[in-house]
């Protein structure tokens, strides 16, 4: 059975620019797939091709069988877009834009119901320009379900959302796995890909760098990998040397050290910072997050992804990203 949504060595260019360079993948039936990559990565590109927006330079893209170019009526009426902002008149509600919406499709959701799946009912009068963000977000999400589609491109569903909306969107993405839906989410909140997706393709430079399920990504590489705090502009060539391992200062203050976290490269570590008089900070050794592997491949340094775990909270702390 062909999987809804095949991409085959997409290529995208813009003038000299190559945005996208050789891409291939596939999102099935009843699963999520996550396609994360840094900023101007090449993900936009893929997915506007994917819904028939944008049309590519080589390589081939089909949703459900079909060409979302020459056959893009036919896409539509299958597919729902979910945009970050935009699509809806600022003094129009939420329940009069889904009834506008569920006009344009042939079986569409009931509204009401709808707006009850997403939670907002309560604010189903209000117009959109007093929507707080995160009920635009759950509104946005409304909108590209209400026409039942098979396949569903999701950009960013849980930014700027709160805790409670975020349960709600998760909560609608997994019926929409159990309903058969194929699912494609583009996200820079990395905790939500691990917790969501069932596959995970991380895009750089316009290539695929990795495309496997959150375990088989996570539990690539080293299982047992050290990351340690310290401050920062440590001489890294000369612990490299006496631990007999790699080490790298992925951000100020923050160390990474490559290869397994074994108790006599920890003993060396910390032998060696005490020798110095250097403060350690903190010590991990455990199995590599999503956001070690994303880091890992796309050399990113946080510009683009949304890291959530204590790292991210002193970043966000000494004002930088």
């Amino acid at each position: 059975m062909t999987a809804p949504v095949v991409v085959d060595d997409l290529v995208v260019r813009y003038g000299a620019l190559t945005a996208v360079d050789g891409v291939s993948l596939t999102a099935l039936a009843g699963t999520v797939t996550a396609v994360l990559g840094p900023n101007g990565a090449g993900k936009t590109s893929t997915i506007e091709t994917l819904e028939g927006y944008r049309r590519p330079t080589s390589g081939t893209v089909r949703v459900l069988g079909l060409d979302p170019i020459a056959d893009h009526a036919a896409v539509c009426r299958s597919i729902g877009a979910m945009l970050q902002e935009g699509g809806v008149y600022p003094t129009m509600s939420p329940s009069d834009a889904l009834r506008l919406f569920a006009a344009y499709y042939p079986d569409p959701l009931d509204p009401d119901e709808l707006l009850e799946r997403v939670g907002l009912l309560d604010a189903a009068r209000t117009p959109w320009r007093r929507l707080s963000g995160g009920e635009r977000q759950r509104l946005s999400l409304a909108l590209a379900l209400v026409g039942q589609p098979l396949v569903a491109f999701l950009d960013e569903p849980t930014a700027g959302v709160d805790p409670g909306g975020r349960i709600v969107i998760r909560d609608v993405i997994r019926r929409l796995r159990e309903d058969g839906v194929a699912v494609v989410l583009t996200t820079h909140e990395l905790d939500e890909a691990a917790r969501l997706a069932d596959r995970i393709v991380i895009i750089d430079h316009g290539r695929v760098v990795a495309d496997g399920t959150p375990g088989e990504l996570t539990g690539s590489g080293a299982g047992s990998d050290i990351r340690f705090g310290a401050p920062p502009g440590i001489d890294v060539d000369a612990l490299s040397v006496r631990i007999s391992a790699r080490v790298t200062e992925v951000e100020p203050g923050e160390y990474r050290v490559d290869g397994a976290g074994t108790p006599e490269r920890v003993a060396a570590l910390t032998s060696w910072l005490a020798e110095r008089g250097i403060a350690l900070g903190d010590l991990r050794a455990g199995r590599q997050t999503l956001e070690d592997v994303f880091l890992r491949l796309t050399g990113d340094t946080g510009t683009s992804p949304v890291l959530t775990g204590p790292r991210q909270r002193r970043r966000h702390r000494a004002g930088s990203r």
